[in-house]
């Protein structure tokens, strides 16, 4: 995959639930992964934010409290296309082989797919949760595909 990133042009209202501010898209992003990471520009530094893209809208979820948005925003994402990390993280090697899974017999594709999935966990219990579906989808290691 290319490395490469993506600008992106961005409108939105601020809206806040619990967990602190939602920046609601005005027009929703077609094209690219749900749940990604990126980050966001408002002039004034780029925040991480963790996009959730939903049937007809898209939000993003900044990863750090930020001072109180203004009720209707623009700025630029700025999504790293092709920079997630490749490298298979310890505790996902760790449970594959303690459950004698073979993480090789994944292509490029399933790897780059598993390590977004199992990255994009924000709390300990869903990223243990995330370990144990991707090691138990794993074929058994030392076995053949027919």
């Amino acid at each position: 995959m290319t490395r490469s990133s993506e600008s992106i042009p961005v409108r939105g209202t601020t809206r806040y639930d619990e967990h602190g501010s939602l920046l609601v898209l005005e027009h929703r992003l077609d094209g690219h992964d749900t749940f990604l990471s990126g980050e966001l520009d408002l002039g004034e530094g780029r925040v991480p934010v963790r996009i959730i893209s939903l049937d007809d809208v898209t939000v993003l979820r900044p990863m750090h409290r930020l001072p109180a948005p203004a009720p209707t925003w623009a700025g630029t994402l700025h999504l790293p296309h092709g920079l997630r990390p490749r490298t298979i993280p310890v505790d996902l090697a760790e449970a594959a082989q303690m459950h004698g899974r073979d993480l090789g017999a994944l292509d490029q594709a399933e790897t780059r797919y598993a390590l977004t999935f199992l990255g994009e966990a924000t709390t300990e219990p869903i990223r243990a949760a995330r370990l144990e579906a991707i090691v138990s989808a794993l074929p058994l290691a030392g076995i053949e595909a027919a």
